[in-house]
């Protein structure tokens, strides 16, 4: 026996329901003392309640669950000395300055097994019971009766939580901690789950049974090659007035990749795209492909510095570029290969798919580079296998047909373009591509909506912001798809769109570059507006887990870190084994030999109906305007001028909702230098709208950065709000 009290136990067990629905390992509660063991000599004969509430604090942690089991009951036999002790003077005791709560839970742990004397029953005679009920001035209360041989349990919580949830979470927690004692004394108290199992079960197995027939087989261009056989005179491609057939578009691509072969493209070798948007961008990663290869996109929009190093990094046995834009990478070292031009070296290669050699689906599609937050981007490898579940899993959800015309405007840098490119090409429909630069003139995308009859398209909703302000919105009626993803959605958004196009179906998506473009999905339902934040369940062969600190599946309604297995995993980092380790974990409930997670470092929450709630990020990383962007690559950046001493970079919110990046700078080096700088060394979001001066940086008492203290500026140096160019001679103002 180890001498301690059943009431010792609760409360321990209790702190471990607090601390798995906090996500804190050091928990404190209310718990209610009887009042009378210190009373003195017949203070059992006084009338009245004497009960006092007081804050106990206990930690869930490494230690053992005997030894955690012993310090809960010297803790509660301790406290027993100040049962007189007011709350209020606790409160002044503590530093918690009032209004704030020291608790917001309690405990009432409550004896009534004991028999009562004849004296007693006697005095109850004539006494008839009319109603009981309790009430409680907390957000959670759970009592504990206990009735000599057996425990009851009644919670009262505030909704939206449920009291028999809490039970049966106290219930578990009791019974792993009795099984713990009696097994295991010594394991860590913070490794023994309260989950129910039946609850376990449905967020580990039942709201991740995605499974779904896909041709395992299959690389992505084979899909591409079957449809040209079912289409070969359909149009394809269509590009500023300019019209491309499926049969035209293979055999253009079939003479660059038998080329592209010559030069040492084949599986697992890389080759390099900086391309203008147009058809030459098309054949030239459907030409890569066929060569066995896998694309590099380099976005000719980004800064010198920072192509020279993804290609230094991506290593391409080849680049492919136009004759406009090879002089940037004069002296690079990597061969050079210029589309377009009828003398191309290419154009007497035969125009017959070539054979698929030792290329398998588990090779290499792409690498994208995403910025990183060490100062570098880091390339995320992506497999044909993950890219041909994506597009199976689109075609059913979108219902994309042979009818249908897409929008193609996202640079091939950001892993959106993989669904935009290959959906429409898959299934017999149109890909409209706009022109370079076109993606932000709200006027000339809504001229092309318009002319083109575009049926779907992909935006941020941000991006679709612009299009609601735009009054000719409602003469987009050929929009049947509208498809936002890379951030929440603003409340008002799905309704203000349902009124202003009726006949346009709304999906919200959400997936980072590392699962391949989208993990899960919802289709907005007429209600719209509840949900704004929710990223809806997993796509098909996708499972997704929340999980706290120690990697276990949190229960419903509880933040945890996002992580997403399946199809779509990506292989890891480029040359990055260890940020690979670290971000591509082992699948412990997987049953499929080397699966893995990725953890996405995004916070999330189940909610009752299997969808998830997005909360925000585990670390640092933001979107803004739809872009990943990782605020430790600017800041790095920012070190780098003389005279800089310690910048921070943080995202803030406006009054109108929108997100942008602020930077802190301690040092004497003026805003506009420093804004000279980082477009010299980033792309364009990356770069802060406003920049901040201060003496030094605030901190928390522990000596880290205070980022709360860190204000949004009313007026800062250097603050400018983005704004597209709306016209082409915008856009050379702009320039």
């Amino acid at each position: 026996a180890l001498g301690v009290s059943a009431a010792s136990l609760c409360h321990l067990a209790w702190a471990q329901v607090l601390a798995r629905l906090s996500g804190r390992e050091d928990v404190v509660f209310g718990t209610l003392l009887f009042g009378r063991m210190q009373g003195g000599e017949g203070a059992d004969r006084v009338m009245g309640p004497l009960i006092n509430t007081l804050p106990v604090r206990i930690g869930i942690g490494a230690e053992g669950a005997e030894a955690a089991v012993r310090r809960t009951h010297a803790l509660l036999a301790d406290l027993l000395r100040h049962e007189h002790a007011s709350l209020a003077l606790a409160q002044r005791s503590s530093g918690v300055a009032a209004p704030a709560p020291l608790f917001t839970s309690v405990l009432n742990y409550r004896y009534g097994g004991t028999k009562r004397s004849p004296e007693a029953g006697q005095a109850r005679e004539g006494v008839r019971g009319i109603r009981v009920q309790e009430r409680t001035n907390y957000p959670v209360a759970l009592a504990v009766d206990d009735l000599g041989e057996a425990f009851a349990l009644v919670a009262q919580v505030a909704a939206p939580a449920e009291a028999e949830r809490v039970c049966r979470m106290m219930h578990t927690a009791l019974e792993r901690l009795v099984e713990a004692l009696e097994a295991s004394p010594g394991r860590a108290i913070g490794s023994l789950d309260v989950l129910p199992e039946a609850e376990r079960r449905v967020v580990v197995e039942e709201w991740n049974r995605t499974e779904a027939e896909v041709r395992r087989d299959v690389c992505v261009h084979e899909l591409f090659e079957a449809q040209v056989e079912r289409t070969p005179d359909a149009v394809a491609l269509v590009y500023e007035g300019e019209e491309v057939t499926y049969a035209e578009l293979n055999a253009r691509a079939n003479r660059l990749a038998h080329h592209l072969r010559d030069l040492g493209a084949g599986p697992e070798a890389r080759v390099g795209l900086c391309v203008e948007r147009g058809i030459e961008m098309v054949v030239a990663v459907l030409a890569v492909l066929k060569a066995g290869g896998a694309y590099v996109p380099l976005d000719p929009e980004y800064p010198e510095e920072r192509l020279s190093y993804m290609l230094q990094d991506g290593a391409p046995v080849v680049l492919l570029t136009q004759r406009s834009l090879a002089g940037r990478f004069d002296g690079s070292g990597v061969p050079i290969e210029v589309l377009g031009g009828d003398a191309s070296a290419w154009t007497c290669q035969p125009d017959s798919n070539p054979g698929r050699g030792a290329l398998t689906p588990e090779n290499l599609a792409y690498v994208i580079y995403t910025s990183g937050s060490t100062g570098r981007p880091k390339g995320v490898m992506n497999g044909h296998r993950g890219v041909v579940n994506l597009l199976a899993w689109g075609e059913r959800h979108w219902e994309l047909g042979a009818g249908d015309a897409l929008l193609q405007r996202t640079s091939l840098s950001f892993d959106v373009s993989v669904r935009e490119l290959f959906s429409p090409l898959l299934v017999g429909a149109r890909l409209v591509m706009v022109r370079p630069g076109g993606q932000r003139e709200v006027d000339y995308l809504v001229e092309v909506v318009r002319l083109q009859e575009v049926s779907t398209m992909v935006l941020t909703p941000s991006q679709m912001q612009a299009f609601l302000e735009h009054p000719g919105l409602e003469g987009c009626t050929s929009l049947r798809r509208i498809v936002l993803g890379g951030e929440s959605l603003p409340v008002g958004m799905v309704a203000e769109l349902r009124a202003r196009l009726p006949g346009a179906r709304l999906y919200h998506e959400y997936g980072p570059t590392e699962a391949t473009v989208t993990s899960t999905a919802r289709t907005c339902g007429a209600e719209g507006e509840a949900p704004g934040a929710s990223i809806g369940g997993p796509i098909s062969n996708t499972r997704v887990y929340l999980l706290d600190a120690r990697g276990e599946p949190v229960p419903v309604g509880v933040a945890g870190e996002l992580y997403v297995g399946g199809a779509g995993v990506a292989r890891g980092y480029l040359g990055r084994p260890e940020l690979t380790a670290e971000r591509f974990v082992p699948d412990s409930f997987s049953a499929e030999p080397g699966a893995r997670l990725y953890r996405t470092g995004d916070l999330g929450r189940w909610l009752a109906d299997g969808t998830i709630e997005f909360l925000g990020r585990v670390d640092t990383q933001v979107k803004v305007r739809g872009y990943r962007i990782e605020p430790g690559e600017i800041e790095a950046r920012l070190l780098e001028p003389e005279g800089v001493r310690e910048a921070v970079v943080v995202a803030h919110e406006d009054e109108a909702g929108s997100r942008r990046l602020v930077a802190y700078v301690v040092g004497d080096v003026e805003a506009g230098v420093l804004r000279e700088h980082l477009r010299r060394k980033l792309p364009g979001y990356m770069v802060p709208a406003a920049f901040v001066p201060l003496e030094r940086l605030p901190l928390t008492p522990s000596g880290k950065l205070d980022r709360r203290a860190l204000l949004a500026p009313e007026h800062a140096a250097g603050t400018d709000r983005y704004v597209a160019p709306r016209t082409p001679v915008e856009e050379v103002l702009a320039e």
